[in-house]
């Protein structure tokens, strides 16, 4: 069985608390990650790339399930996906905690999912070609 502690460690080598998974083949998700990475390491937590070879098996899926959204995964096995794994994040990071108060609200967990949904789908189409599309 693959763990954090045996597969995921810190740059410094320590064990992150917890890990933010982000598809490296996507430029927008690339740009989110090394925008928020300094604001998690400092927390404790890191990023790494979905593509790694640890992390299906870490997560139990294969590499297509990986692929479709931001995956969010503490030290302690809690797992968040999608529009979840924003909010989980957001919960880590003080400035961002308005974020989650807006998800706590009635019937705003849905809209968000749609949201992250649409995002998802276009994430790769910021500019004249969508490299989604291209994808099998």
């Amino acid at each position: 069985m693959i763990t954090l502690a045996d597969e995921f460690t810190d740059r410094k080598g320590r064990q992150a608390r917890g890990w933010l998974f982000f598809d490296a083949e996507c430029r927008f998700c690339t740009r989110i990650a090394r925008w928020i990475a300094p604001s998690l390491l400092s927390r404790g937590l890191d990023v790494a790339p979905l593509q790694d070879p640890r992390v299906g098996p870490l997560l139990g899926m294969k590499r297509e399930e990986l692929l479709t959204e931001l995956r969010f995964l503490l030290s302690d096995g809690k797992n968040f996906g999608g529009a979840r794994a924003v909010v989980a994040v957001a919960r880590e990071i003080w400035w961002a905690r308005p974020f989650v108060w807006l998800a706590a609200l009635p019937g705003m967990m849905p809209l968000l999912d749609v949201g992250y949904r649409w995002i998802a789908e276009r994430r790769g189409c910021v500019s004249q070609t969508c490299e989604l599309r291209s994808r099998p």
